[in-house]
């Protein structure tokens, strides 16, 4: 077990980056670290089976510099979504949130995810077991609705049978679900986004924390929503685009201090991934969350195309991540010569 430090202190939801199968992995989580301090992480979901009877450590080990961290859990099962809270919390994680809003087939067979929105009192009492079972935040994530149960009365009615289990927290995504009929990526795009329901339901329970989830890309439209919420989740935007990132700490949370450009960015995720090839990690399940860093910016195709022709070859290190800084940091500089170069001539680059 890594990390097993016993913490009772709630983890600040201002941001949050939401939990992405194969996504937000421990070294996506690292390297996300390298930008801000102070967002909230999530594990990818990890049903209750895993931890109770599979390799434990494969699913829950990850690296200090990660906190703060919660554990997303799927499952629908009290006394096993119970008995992996306690496990949360001596592991070191600072929150465990309940799925209640994965639309996927898979998801749905196994009772959890979004079908649960189907089953209040079933949710209820899964919260109620994980809270009698920690004294670790219990919060879930849902959707606003499923299929043609979509009615906002319908969302205030689970809001308030799950929020009487002890559940103060809710994580809300911002559109509805087809458990039939569409896949789970077309159900993160063809459902109308509704960010005014989740104002509202914010208005509507001003004693909860709402969080709003859902067609985010960038802190600034996260500000956009405060005070008509508590606080907010980036989803894909921080691992298509992850530079996003790099202002929440001061633009967010208030901190000033200095930001990294990109290139810092890989200089401070560096050291981990000489220690985790060192372990015996093959260094493209690192380079592959990296890939975007340089997205839209001066030699980012030349990064990211270095980067996936080499990482996967045997015995790739440290040098191919070198290279491609390198290759990055050539484009930057051929881009400012150019602009000085037009500024001299009294052009410009348009």
């Amino acid at each position: 077990m890594e990390n097993s430090v016993k913490t009772t202190r709630s983890p600040g939801r201002r941001l949050s980056v939401a939990p992405m199968m194969d996504w937000t992995d421990r070294f996506d989580r690292a390297f996300l670290r390298c930008m801000t301090q102070h967002t909230l992480l999530y594990t990818e979901m990890v049903v209750t089976g895993a931890i109770l009877f599979g390799k434990r450590e494969r699913f829950l080990d990850y690296d200090a510099q990660e906190q703060p961290l919660a554990l997303q859990l799927g499952g629908s099962v009290p006394d096993e979504l119970a008995r992996c809270a306690r496990i949360a919390e001596d592991w070191g994680y600072r929150e465990v949130n309940l799925n209640v809003g994965c639309p996927s087939d898979r998801v749905s067979a196994g009772r959890f995810g979004a079908c649960l929105m189907a089953e209040p009192a079933l949710v209820a009492d899964c919260v109620k077991a994980m809270r009698d079972a920690t004294s670790l935040p219990v919060t879930v994530k849902h959707r606003i609705g499923i299929d043609d149960l979509d009615s906002y009365e319908l969302l205030t009615q689970f809001v308030s049978q799950v929020a009487d289990s002890g559940c103060e927290t809710f994580v809300v995504h911002a559109r509805k679900a087809w458990l039939t009929g569409l896949s789970p990526k077309e159900n993160r795009e063809i459902p109308p986004l509704r960010h005014d329901v989740v104002h509202q339901l914010k208005r509507d329970f001003p004693h909860l924390e709402i969080i709003l989830n859902g067609g985010l890309r960038s802190i600034d439209a996260c500000l956009e929503h405060f005070p008509a919420v508590d606080g907010c989740m980036i989803g894909r935007a921080a691992y298509e685009t992850p530079y996003v990132l790099a202002t929440a700490d001061r633009d967010i949370f208030g901190d000033d201090h200095p930001i990294r450009d990109r290139f810092e960015v890989i200089e401070a995720y560096r050291p981990y991934i000489a220690e985790k090839l060192a372990e015996g990690v093959p260094l493209s399940r690192m380079t592959r969350h990296i890939l975007e860093l340089f997205h839209g910016q001066p030699g980012g195709r030349l990064w990211r195309r270095h980067l996936s022709q080499n990482a996967h070859l045997p015995g790739a290190g440290l040098a191919v991540v070198d290279e491609a800084l390198d290759i990055a940091r050539r484009a930057f500089a051929a881009r400012e010569e150019k602009m000085a170069s037009a500024e001299g001539q009294g052009g410009d680059l348009s």
